[in-house]
């Protein structure tokens, strides 16, 4: 096959924002799609060159799917090109989150509404339950990373352990075992080694030279700090000046920063921190508001991390930073701040570090730590689930009725994940008209 011809920037962001409407699935599903568009359907990048993209996106903070979109976008055009990619893959999800915030909230007590978040949030719990599975599969190699998993699990639910000291104390672990035991921290295998395909001649090809806006300079290196550094203190500052340090947006400014630099292992990892700090520490919303924008976050497209969009709209609202007469405002607000915050570092760090990290990527002091804090998320991930299977299953605490339908709503959406290997979406569609057909029903 010949090379495609090049892709012109315009031609790249109509497809980046068609992607942003089409990427379902979470991670792994949105992944697969930029690999079928990108690598086999259109040939902008080829299968050796995706893969190394892509293990460099899995070692950093952030949602990887759409780092990854960021990172082809800046490989393609530049500064530029980086910064659409990343930004139309978020902002379909956020305006679809906002719509779907509002209706929860003006009308969530409607027994439609009702009856549909009845009957996805077991299967949500299920999801949970399988996203555990998955991770766990691949990054428990050992007794010693089995170990990590169950003590982590352990801290977080017996001990209340904040999410952040169990990532450092995680990582610390990796660190020294690279030293100590360094076969045990090694990765399972390198996403190079599955790079044997070929689908003809690709723009970006595997013996393509870096383009020069892709090669590390100090220079541009310091300037990219400096910029994002002025983009983040300005936009914090501003919510300080006009609303003081203690106002609603001005800490979901903070807090979704810190939340932003702790998604070692994508959405379902951070979870646990965002409900630490949203629901129990500044109380911007309930436990089951919480799982409730975890079953909406489902549904829609873009990253699932774009749950704190929700958060943030929720928070805003129920705290009626404008009044009274301004709720949609105010959560329309919240949900632009939360995601601001939270996506800021991806794009800093896929256009600050890029070079520099390809540059270590396969060092083990670089990826065992990576290895220490995934096994550590295994056990942080299953501690979600029983958190969520408890608020569903008990709705009113031990002291209240079991809920009997929940449990089997979620036992099929485990059946039809693990055996049948049914999609997200399929088993979120097919939960929400079970909960319809329920509520409507009588039973």
């Amino acid at each position: 096959m010949t090379t495609p011809a090049p892709i012109s920037f315009t031609e790249a962001l109509k497809f980046w924002l068609k992607l942003g409407f089409i990427s379902f699935g979470g991670p792994a599903g949105q992944i697969a799609i930029m690999h079928q568009e990108l690598v086999e359907k259109r040939r902008w990048i080829s299968e050796r060159r995706f893969l190394h993209a892509l293990n460099y996106c899995m070692v950093l903070p952030g949602p990887e799917a759409q780092q990854l979109a960021t990172y082809i976008g800046w490989l393609m055009h530049g500064t530029k090109g980086g910064i659409a990619a990343g930004m139309l893959f978020v902002l379909p999800s956020l305006f679809i989150l906002v719509v779907l915030s509002w209706l929860y909230m003006a009308y969530g007590s409607t027994p439609a509404v009702a009856g549909v978040l009845y009957g996805i949030k077991p299967a949500v719990t299920a999801i949970v339950v399988f996203a555990a599975y998955r991770i766990g599969s691949r990054a428990l190699k050992n007794r010693v990373l089995w170990t990590m998993a169950a003590a982590a699990f352990i801290a977080i639910f017996a001990f209340d352990v904040p999410f952040p000291a169990i990532v450092l104390a995680a990582g610390l672990i990796g660190y020294i075992g690279s030293r100590v035991a360094p076969d045990t921290f090694k990765p399972g295998g390198s996403g190079h080694s599955a790079a044997g395909k070929h689908f003809g001649a690709a723009l970006i090809d595997d013996d393509t030279p870096t383009p020069p806006h892709a090669t590390f300079m100090w220079n541009k290196f310091y300037k990219l700090v400096a910029v994002g550094l002025v983009l983040w203190v300005g936009a914090l500052g501003t919510l300080l000046a006009l609303f003081g340090w203690q106002d609603t947006l001005t800490q979901m400014g903070w807090f979704f920063t810190k939340a932003a630099l702790l998604t070692f292992g994508g959405a379902y990892a951070v979870l646990p921190y965002v409900y630490q700090g949203a629901v129990e520490h500044y109380e911007w919303l309930t436990a089951t508001q919480m799982i409730d924008g975890l079953a909406l976050g489902e549904t829609t497209p873009g990253p699932l991390i774009m749950v704190v969009a929700f958060v943030g709209f929720v928070g805003a609202w129920t705290h009626s930073l404008f009044g009274p007469e301004a709720l949609l405002l105010a959560g329309a607000a919240g949900a632009c701040v939360a995601t601001f915050f939270t996506f800021l570092p991806s794009f800093i760090f896929i256009l600050m570090g890029g070079p520099l990290v390809e540059a270590t990527h396969g060092e083990l002091k670089f990826t065992a730590p990576l290895t220490g804090i995934t096994a550590a998320i295994v056990g942080v991930i299953f501690n979600l689930a029983v958190f969520f299977a408890y608020h569903v299953l008990w709705p009113k605490g031990f002291a209240g009725d079991f809920e009997w339908f929940s449990l089997m709503i979620g036992l099929a959406a485990g059946v039809a994940l693990f055996r049948y290997k049914a999609s997200v979406i399929q088993v979120i569609g097919a939960s929400a008209v079970v909960g319809l057909g329920y509520t409507f029903s009588g039973l």
